[in-house]
């Protein structure tokens, strides 16, 4: 019987999202690592970008971009669903999901690229990868030039000589309020993984807990949070619960507090840089970055990307928070207020939509 196939690659945080995914739904598949061979004969023909993972179903359809993979699953695999009903636990759980997504990527490409053990460690985990027939010298030549758009795309993502020290404070915030919050409950919301657990595991797993000197740093500084990693990685499968009755933990509240101070004002200049691009009358796929804006992360301020994707992520929780009504909106409300991302979730947006693994207008 033909199963599914994840491509992808240990060191691949998006890879350690679905990989995860599909152990704890407890869903067969095999892993196909994406060498050379894979992304020139497979990934490229069958998805048109050079993106992992992709998941080749059992009726081989070809799935790019690990929420998409994710949301195509649980349509055929609806039992123990990762998404919550109440609606404000599953607002959370969309906002987390982005956060993790679109945001910890910062921390997790800084601790890969700058600090020179794990830059090591990644360039031969790169090697391997892509050539595993090759000798170790060779391997590492290779590693070395795959490795070379990954380490130059800090500067995109805003991480700088002038951000690093705020981007490791920010990161080193992060554990101690996850920490305090796997303290009193295994997964981010209850006894069973969200899609947030999933997305946040992406990186914590895949960059910061592999990678050798951000792994020791992680199990110093929070033992809880890489006791939750470790839970990740080997699910019970199809097993625990959510939260009844919207009954959210208060200590996801620094999280999603974090969240909205660091990531919400870029959010922000996205969107409404997006409707100067739909004003303009731009027609066919948009391009990766829209140009650069201002940020702050912390004490210190910088220039970074403007991508697009980070919006499309975003209507995600924003469509839910738009339909939701009465008591629950009047909760997510509360809980928005507090956490300083009201304003945000009231914005207008501007449409997006994805096709063919490109986003467009409308």
């Amino acid at each position: 019987m033909t199963r599914h196939r994840l491509i992808g690659a240990e060191v691949s945080l998006y890879t350690g999202k679905v990989r995860a995914y599909l152990r704890y739904k407890d869903i067969p598949f095999d892993e196909v690592a994406a060498t050379r061979e894979v992304y020139r004969d497979v990934i490229v023909p069958r998805t048109g970008v050079r993106f992992i993972p992709v998941l080749l179903s059992d009726d081989d359809v070809a799935v790019q971009d690990s929420t998409a993979i994710i949301d195509f699953l649980e349509a055929r695999y609806p039992e123990a669903p990762v998404y919550p009903e109440s609606p404000v636990a599953r607002l959370v759980a969309l906002l987390l999901e982005g956060y993790a997504d679109e945001w910890l990527v910062i921390p997790a490409m800084h601790y890969r690229w700058s600090v020179p053990e794990n830059r090591a460690f990644a360039i031969e985990e790169f090697g391997r990868l892509s050539v595993p027939e090759a000798s170790p010298d060779e391997q590492r030549a290779i590693g070395e030039k795959l490795a070379g758009p990954f380490a130059g795309a800090l500067p995109v993502l805003g991480i700088t000589e002038q951000t690093i020290p705020a981007v490791e404070a920010s990161y080193l915030a992060l554990l101690t309020d996850l920490d305090a919050h796997f303290a009193a409950h295994p997964f981010l919301l209850g006894t069973r993984p969200s899609i947030a657990d999933f997305a946040l595991y992406g990186p914590l797993y895949a960059h910061l807990y592999r990678d050798p000197a951000s792994g020791r740093l992680m199990r110093e500084r929070a033992s809880g949070v890489a006791a939750w990693v470790e839970r990740m990685t080997s699910p019970a499968p199809r097993t625990g619960a959510f939260l009844a009755d919207d009954a959210l933990p208060a200590t996801l509240e620094p999280l999603l507090s974090r969240m909205f101070a660091e990531q919400g004002p870029v959010l922000a200049s996205t969107l409404a840089r997006l409707a100067e691009v739909a004003r303009s009358g731009h027609k066919g796929p948009l391009p990766r970055s829209l140009g650069k804006h201002a940020f702050t992360i912390g004490d210190a301020t910088g220039q970074r990307s403007i991508s697009p994707f980070n919006v499309w992520r975003f209507l995600r929780p924003h469509a839910h928070y738009q339909a939701l009504s009465g008591a629950a909106r009047a909760q997510a409300d509360a809980l928005l207020t507090r956490t300083g991302g009201l304003s945000l979730l009231q914005t207008r947006v501007t449409p997006l939509r994805r096709e063919h693994n490109q986003l467009l207008l409308g």
